[in-house]
């Protein structure tokens, strides 16, 4: 593409004007504005289509569950190979991160997850699961191919980019905190900012969704055992019946929401899982309940979590058992906030693609993300990429029946390399050493 050339010729004509934007490069508005035009206009081209669609369904038919993207991560590395982009594997076990650009500042990084679901899909296509039992059934193939093709344009104008691009290729976001262990091995190291998508079949295609602060909440699973005294049903005095304490405990939770939480402060507490007992005519020595809760700020998110514990065990202590409470730690993920200023950079690119009349400012939402380490840890911004059809059924992600509109790629893939060549052009560096290596 000769487009970044043409915008450089009119850096050349502009540079003595009074007024510059701030860039290194003094570009007009009209100059920045097309750059995510001729992005778009390169993605919409057949044999980039094409090519990401292929992408998408080789990993569709051989999905794989978080930490074992083994053959995802290959084929991810394998076209990174092909357009030459340095990259660093593994990270976070099957993790891969590649750089485009100068390797040195400013840093902005880009993220797709590649997990599946455990689940059988009910599509039936010529690219169904070849895997029993696995599933693409959130978007995750596709937010790879759309990444693979937003690195191809970012590689193909890779001299002209004023700092670097971080491509991260993130395992295991379904519930497996994938984005923490990345943060952890340094995935994110120099890096100033982060953009991510997630495709829905909730808003129509053309459209994108998000909202600046809190997006989604934190989250987190726990489970109780409560032990009491089994025995025969007829005669419930010689026992301590852990199925009475439990169902006590389970109505005791939900007064922590409707009692205890400010209503203007969004939480759930939910039951998801009562087992106990194996017959109708004998009380069991203990019953386990597990489930779920979210808030949309840490310090909401932790009272939670002190007093569900101390509603369970106290709980559990009046109706004469003990309980265990366990909290995933793993599946713990913080709030998931976007940063106002990347807010508004993502509502100007998406409207030079879009239209500002198709950005939705969407209500947050319980769903927990694991993007959320990511900007807890930066500055990030984290949408929805609308994909709906006019016509059909909508399933939305975890469904069996879910489906991937292949039309929206080009729009990923170009709202992901506009947000970051337009991010880098408007946020100089102000280090002067030399570029660092990246291979």
């Amino acid at each position: 593409m000769a487009f970044l050339k043409w915008f450089l010729l009119i850096f050349t004509l502009h540079s003595f004007m009074p007024t510059p934007i701030s860039s290194n490069l003094s570009l007009t508005k009209e100059a920045l504005a097309q750059i995510p035009l001729n992005f778009l206009e390169f993605s919409k081209k057949p044999e980039i289509m094409d090519w990401m669609v292929n992408i998408r369904r080789k990993i569709h038919e051989n999905r794989e569950l978080g930490y074992e993207e083994f053959e995802t991560s290959k084929l991810i590395r394998a076209e990174l190979d092909l357009m030459g982009i340095p990259y660093k594997y593994p990270i976070a076990v099957t993790g891969v991160v590649g750089y485009i650009g100068t390797g040195k500042p400013p840093f902005v990084a880009l993220r797709a997850d590649m997990d599946a679901l455990a689940m059988e899909e009910l599509v039936e296509w010529e690219h169904k699961s070849k895997v029993p039992g696995k599933m693409h059934a959130c978007g995750h193939d596709a937010h790879v191919a759309m990444l693979l093709g937003a690195a191809k344009m970012l590689q193909h104008n890779q001299n002209d980019l004023q700092g670097t691009v971080v491509l991260i290729f993130q395992p295991a976001e379904e519930g497996g905190g994938g984005a923490k262990i990345m943060l952890d091995e340094g995935a994110l190291d120099k890096v100033d900012a982060i953009f991510a998508l997630h495709v829905t079949a909730r808003v129509p295609i053309g459209m994108v969704a998000s909202r600046p602060g809190p997006i989604s909440a934190a989250m987190g699973f726990f489970e109780a055992v409560i032990n009491g005294k089994g025995g025969h049903a007829a005669i419930p005095q010689h026992t301590v019946d852990p199925i009475l304490a439990a169902s006590n405990v389970i109505v005791s939770l939900q007064h922590l929401v409707s009692r205890e939480a400010d209503p203007l402060d969004s939480q759930v507490v939910s039951i998801a899982k009562f087992q106990g007992g194996g017959a109708f005519n004998v009380i069991p020595d203990s019953v386990t309940i597990g489930g779920t809760f979210r808030a949309f700020s840490k310090e909401s998110f932790l009272q939670l979590r002190q007093r569900i514990e101390e509603v369970i065990s106290k709980q559990a202590s009046v109706q004469r058992c003990n309980a265990t409470v366990i909290f995933d730690e793993r599946s713990m993920y913080p709030v998931n906030s976007n940063n106002k200023e990347l807010h508004e950079h993502f509502r100007k690119v998406a409207g030079e693609i879009l239209g500002s009349e198709n950005i939705i400012e969407m209500q947050p939402q319980m769903g927990g993300e694991d993007f959320a380490f990511f900007s807890e840890s930066i500055p990030g911004l984290f949408f929805f990429l609308g994909m709906k059809e006019t016509e059909g059924a909508v399933h939305s992600g975890h469904s069996p029946y879910f489906r991937v509109n292949e039309d929206v790629f080009p729009y990923g893939a170009a709202l992901h390399a506009s947000l970051a060549i337009t991010y880098l052009l408007q946020n100089p560096t102000k280090y002067t050493s030399p570029p660092e290596s990246i291979n």
